[in-house]
């Protein structure tokens, strides 16, 4: 099965999906209309040769579609409320203009910095900490494996609590129509609803499979880590000291894991592969739900306006996103 340059991402009531020239987002309006933004992306690491290369790319690859995924979000966010105000409006008897709705820097900015910051809290430092007021015994791999278990159990946890919430489970259902539509493009089958629903929901390059391989690759790098730092200093590291060593190898952790992920999309039809990839796919089961027709043509849409490929029955803004 071929692994082309296409991804995305679930959005309020839509799909963002990336080609290696565009950026789509499609959100489906109130009055059923399906909205769709395009604007043009070449990733810093086909700008910059030094940016691409392995590891490194993995870094920056990570951060864009933070940023990415940041602004997407909002933009739908936006059209969300659009459409509130204008229900509201009419209820009142009033009309407003109809704009298509702008994303502030700063505030893009500001929640970057506030989801990367919570996340490093939550799912990076807190884990050292239980496992260090815990009394693990500080020899480096079962001190990671303890914290690396506790990761994955909050992270886990975390997921099943966002699928009790009904705003939540559309948000995933999204995410299962965004893989459906990629494995029919990737097939190189008709991009209509009815061929994409035959599809499976679970993709191996999916997010959440990075997280996965992200926590079990970063067992590895800080168990060879913090033994090195236990020779070299006779002792091994304190709470903060090892917090510090960890973030520091933060980067190599996401491009070391990326470049797992690329593999595995690569060699997915490999009976090793295959096995490898399981636990992941297992995840997936959480953070993918079953999607609609309705919602497989919101994906479809996205992904037909980051291929350009013409779709004349949606309303279509081609506008950058400042």
């Amino acid at each position: 099965m071929p692994d082309l340059n296409v991804g995305g991402q679930a959005v309020i009531e839509g799909v963002m999906m990336r080609s290696k020239d565009k950026i789509a987002t499609a959100v489906r309006k109130q009055n059923g209309q399906i909205f769709v933004k395009t604007d043009p992306f070449i990733s810093y690491t086909k700008r910059y040769k030094l940016l691409g290369l392995p590891i490194i790319r993995g870094t920056v690859s990570f951060v864009e579609m933070l940023l990415i995924g940041i602004k997407t979000l909002n933009f739908s966010a936006d059209i969300a409320m659009k459409e509130l105000e204008k229900e509201e409006a009419a209820k009142k008897g009033k009309d407003i203009e109809n704009k298509p709705p702008k994303s502030n820097n700063l505030t893009l900015a500001l929640s970057a910095v506030f989801a990367v910051g919570l996340g490093i809290f939550i799912f990076f430092f807190l884990p050292l900490a239980i496992s260090q007021f815990a009394g693990v015994e500080k020899q480096a791999v079962g001190f990671n494996l303890f914290a690396g278990a506790i990761r994955l159990t909050m992270f886990v946890l975390y997921v099943w609590a966002l699928t009790l919430f009904g705003e939540f489970r559309r948000i995933f259902e999204y995410h299962g129509a965004e893989h459906k539509s990629i494995y029919t493009y990737e097939m190189s089958d008709e991009l209509v609803p009815e061929r994409a629903a035959n599809y499976t929901r679970f993709h191996p390059r999916c997010g959440t499979s990075f997280i996965l391989i992200v926590a079990l690759f970063a067992i590895l790098m800080y168990a060879i880590s913090d033994t090195i730092y236990t020779v070299w200093v006779g002792h091994p590291p304190t709470l903060l000291t090892r917090f510090g060593i960890h973030f520091s190898l933060l980067p190599f952790v996401a491009g070391g894991s990326y470049e797992i992920l690329k593999l595995s999309g690569k060699t997915r039809d490999n009976a090793v592969t295959k096995m490898l990839i399981q636990p992941g796919l297992w995840l997936q089961r959480l953070t993918t739900k079953e999607p609609s027709k309705e919602q497989l043509e919101v994906a479809i849409a996205a992904l037909k306006a980051a291929l350009g490929i013409p779709q004349p029955e949606v309303i279509s803004d081609k506008s950058t996103v400042s």
